[in-house]
Order: C-alpha cells, then sequence, then structure tokens
C-alpha cells in the first residue's frame, strides 16, 4: 500500500454521517465490482461508535487512479469531497486489519432457519435452538441492500489490533480483509 486517497462526508441536518457513510460505501462497493479490484482496502480514520465522516482509500497509485477516473460518487458528489491521491507518509503508527464481522442474529430468526433447513416443526426447532441467544454488536457499520436479494442488511466493519508489520494480501469487493493490511496513520 503505497497511496491513498480520503473522501469526507459533509453531513446536514436532513442526512447525517452514518447514512452518508452507507451511500456512499455501496456505491464504492459497485464501483469495486465494475473494476474487479482486489487491491483497494478501505479504512475509517474517524472510526468510534460510527464509522465517522471520513472514508479512506489505501492502494497502489494505478488503482487509485482507475478507481477516481470512474464517477462512482454519482449523486453523492454534493456531500462529499475528495482529497488528491497521496503518499502513504513515512511515519505510521502501523499496520491494520479492517474486517467484516458476522454475527449470529436473533434467536426467533436462528429457530425458523433450523427449522428450514432441518426439516422441522417450529416447536421441535424452539426446542433445539432455545437455549442459543443472538448475538449484538457495537461494532460500528453501514447498511446496504444486497443487489440479488433486495434485503437490507448491516455489513459490520471491526479495525484489528495495530500491528508491527503489514501483512500483503487481497481485498473484498467491500475493501475489506480479515488478513490484508492497510497502514494507520
Amino acid at each position: 500500500m503505497t497511496h491513498y486517497q480520503d473522501i469526507h462526508l459533509s453531513p446536514d441536518e436532513e442526512t447525517g454521517a452514518p447514512v452518508l457513510m452507507s451511500m456512499l460505501f455501496a456505491r464504492l462497493h459497485g464501483a469495486l465490482v465494475h473494476l474487479r479490484s482486489t487491491g483497494i482496502g478501505v479504512s475509517f480514520p474517524e472510526v468510534e461508535r460510527t464509522l465517522g465522516a471520513c472514508l479512506r482509500l489505501h492502494g497502489q497509485e494505478t488503482e487509485l487512479s482507475r478507481l477516481d477516473d470512474l464517477d462512482w460518487i454519482g449523486p453523492l458528489a454534493s456531500h462529499a469531497f475528495k482529497e488528491a491521491i497521496a503518499p502513504v507518509p513515512d511515519c505510521v503508527q502501523g499496520y491494520r486489519t479492517v474486517s467484516r464481522r458476522q454475527f449470529k442474529s436473533s434467536p426467533e430468526r436462528l429457530m425458523r432457519r433450523h427449522a428450514r433447513r432441518h426439516g422441522l416443526s417450529a416447536e421441535e426447532a424452539a426446542r433445539q435452538v432455545l437455549d442459543q441467544q443472538g448475538q449484538r454488536s457495537a461494532l460500528p457499520f453501514v447498511q446496504l441492500k444486497s443487489s440479488s436479494t433486495g434485503q437490507r442488511f448491516c455489513l459490520f466493519v471491526e479495525h484489528g489490533a495495530l500491528q508491527g508489520q503489514e501483512c500483503p494480501g487481497s481485498f473484498s469487493a467491500y475493501g475489506l480483509s480479515a488478513t490484508a493490511t492497510i497502514p494507520w496513520f
């Protein structure tokens, strides 16, 4: 990862930063799919309880330039400011993974799924799954819509612990990876 590009969001009274970030992230996903890119990673430098109002793209200068040449921000241009692509600073705090984290959902959904997969009645599935508790997360997320099913879902984002060494690898069409690291600065 030699270069990066920051995209800053300007929320207003009607549209807050989490909603804008979800919209921006969905458009980025579409652009990464279009480019068939596995060399661009993302991070959120302002991450706390939410992902914040800054999306940072990481990659080689040529990959970032290919993405920058697309009009992928589209209708969000009035709420998004793209900085120029720049080299990663010489002094970084370390490297970290930025990955998707998935959780088991509500016990009711688990029971329905268990019944469907194993051909059980609702009562039988309830007995077998009764002790399971749905997992809740305090991780920040973006809310997306599946292009294949049309269903909305939350994509939880986890920033891993700082590491001293860079770990090369590929990134998903969301710009996330459980193993490849991005420089943190």
